[in-house]
């Protein structure tokens, strides 16, 4: 009789309080966690491979994430690229990232056998190397066809084992794709496919473009299943490189072209300045933060609209001033040219 309960009965129950509780461990908190799938995601062209080699740079020379946080101890990393050159494009533009080259790999692919996201060779390398971080560039190439993005059964199960290599390994991976060509604007709604995709994953990360300002590439979070959601950041493209510029004020709407931005919050910051410049040299800081909150202008925002005008901060007995000169000469400089 016992024998045929334990047939009946063949699995393990246990108990919650016999499992030990634990932090989340992050790569870049709350943006990327360690042990986990995030995906990053965005139209063709909008930064989001060269975003990753940025950070992949950090990682690999023990630099601090672009908030000032991270371990800064040097990591490996796995970067799997299908879509371009290893030697012309892929090598250059992590050099050009300033990257430690000698501690990023990539499994090469065999035409006979492939890698694919289910490949037990993807967990192999992550042990065998210790990569803190795995990049799937892009997810789309990595999955068998096409097809099998929209079937729910297949992604999930495929996901679900990566998932489980995460978290075995402790290593982060960041799943980088294309966005459909919905005419939704909800970010996660015009994700990579299936819905699937979304639901494995525990961070969604969307890049895309400030319409207002076309050099101008900003990273939104639009999902987070570990954490608070993280302040957007945006980041420069231009001729002479990247740039990280710091917290950014979008929305997602705005970002996927559904919603115009009414106002851009650096660009209203910078016009309050530039205003103040024409009647004022020099502006204790604790008046300027006073003026930016009654426009709704955040603290962070104001110091990245700082930080681009080029001004300088200097204390005078016990208070801080805001030397606006530059400022001014700029815009007299504008309007003499615009009269000219």
């Amino acid at each position: 009789m016992a024998q045929n309960a334990k047939e009946q009965n063949d699995y393990r129950i246990t108990y919650y309080n016999a499992v030990s509780s634990k932090e989340v461990d992050w790569l870049w908190y709350p943006y990327i966690p360690y042990g986990k799938i995030t995906i990053l995601q965005g139209d063709p062209g909008e930064g989001k491979s060269t975003m990753m080699m940025q950070l992949a740079a950090l990682i690999t020379t023990g630099k601090a994430m672009p908030d000032g946080s991270g371990d800064k101890i040097p990591g490996n990393v796995i970067y799997q690229a299908a879509e371009d050159g290893i030697e012309d494009t892929i090598k250059p533009r992590l050099e050009a990232a300033g990257a430690d080259c000698s501690r990023i790999a990539f499994l090469e692919q065999p035409d006979e056998e492939p890698i694919l996201l289910n490949d037990t060779r993807l967990a192999q390398a992550i042990e065998g190397t210790q990569a803190k971080l795995l990049v799937i560039d892009p997810l789309q190439a990595y999955l068998r066809m096409d097809s099998e993005m929209q079937r729910t059964n297949s992604v999930r199960s495929v996901l679900t084992n990566l998932a489980k290599v995460a978290e075995r390994t402790g290593c982060a991976v960041v799943l980088i794709g294309h966005m459909n060509k919905s005419n939704r604007t909800k970010g996660i709604y015009r994700g990579l496919g299936s819905i699937d995709i979304a639901a494995v994953a525990r961070s969604i990360l969307l890049v895309g473009r400030d319409r207002n300002i076309p050099h101008y590439r900003v990273m939104l979070q639009i999902k987070n299943n570990l954490a608070a959601f993280g302040h957007s950041k945006a980041f420069r493209l231009t001729e002479t490189g990247f740039e990280w510029v710091g917290d950014y004020e979008i929305t997602a709407d705005e970002v996927l072209g559904g919603i115009a931005p009414k106002v851009n919050k650096i660009e209203q910051a910078k016009k309050m300045l530039r205003e103040l410049a024409e009647t004022s040299t020099t502006v204790q800081s604790s008046e300027i933060f006073e003026m930016a909150e009654e426009l709704n202008i955040s603290k962070r925002t104001l110091e990245n609209a700082k930080k681009e005008l080029g001004i300088k901060a200097r204390r005078i007995s016990n208070s801080w001033y805001w030397d606006l000169d530059k400022v001014k000469s700029e815009t007299t400089k504008n309007a003499t040219l615009q009269n000219v």
